[in-house]
């Protein structure tokens, strides 16, 4: 990735989260550092992110079983050398990604409700064996500058095969009162295999669906009747023109469809 290509996507990037005012780290964040010292290898790493500087707070060890990265050369490189990593037939399908989740926060979730909300985004990114992977990236916002817009949040990197085929997709969901997230907006940037007549609720029941949760199991999850969940099932089915629940799984388990 040249210099002009770099400068360009911290443009659009500062552009998407253009922020004012300082702001103040949660402790919280001080305990989840210290327990990485303690947490055990695996497919996932975090990084505290800061919008305003395009930098990482912190980045955890597990960065090196994920991507075979030492983790000071990315808290020292920060985001421009990760958005150098990212695949270049991805960069432009991840930024309107981040565009349009911005501009769906500000316009339809209140001040208040931000902070429970949490999103999430894929694209390929490039290991230290100069191979690309897929990543998908869940973030959480923390504090919030005075226009509302996140400037400081925690985002895990869930690291998968480069077997898979992954369309780009974004998504937000927002922790309601029951501790359950309603699925508030989704786009796939890909090719897409369900059609846009298809609901944010019945989003959640067919993620639930995929996972082989029963009638009772998905009312009670989304706190919502067992005929509820039937009437779901049946206009999914409709929607999409297929003749079963069990259909509708297969296709999405055999493509790895991300709802």
């Amino acid at each position: 990735m040249t210099k002009d290509q770099l400068r360009k996507i911290e443009s659009e990037y500062r552009a998407i989260f253009e922020s004012y005012g300082d702001s103040l780290l949660k402790e919280h964040i001080n305990k989840i550092i210290e327990y990485d010292a303690i947490l055990p290898r695996d497919s996932t790493f975090f990084c505290l992110t800061n919008t305003q500087n395009v930098s990482f707070g912190y980045v955890s060890k597990n960065i090196r079983a994920c991507l075979g990265v030492d983790p000071n050369v990315l808290h020292n490189g920060g985001m421009k050398l990760l958005w150098s990593w990212i695949h270049p037939d991805d960069l432009d399908k991840w930024l309107e990604a981040l565009n349009e989740l911005m501009a769906f926060t500000l316009a339809e979730v209140s001040e208040n409700d931000r902070k429970r909300m949490s999103y999430s985004w894929n694209y390929r990114l490039k290991n230290a064996q100069n191979e690309y992977v897929n990543v998908i990236q869940n973030t959480t916002p923390l504090e919030f500058d005075i226009d509302g817009k996140p400037i400081i949040g925690m985002a895990h990197y869930t690291v998968c095969g480069p077997e898979l085929k992954m369309p780009i997709t974004a998504t937000a969901k927002f922790l309601n009162g029951q501790n359950t997230y309603e699925t508030l907006y989704y786009n796939n940037f890909s090719q897409k295999l369900l059609s846009d007549g298809i609901t944010n609720r019945e989003r959640d029941i067919i993620r639930l669906l995929v996972q082989n949760f029963s009638t009772k199991q998905i009312a009670a999850d989304l706190y919502i009747s067992n005929t509820t969940v039937d009437t779901h099932r049946r206009n999914i089915l409709k929607k999409l023109k297929l003749a079963s629940t069990g259909e509708l799984i297969g296709i999405l388990k055999s493509t790895k469809e991300v709802i």
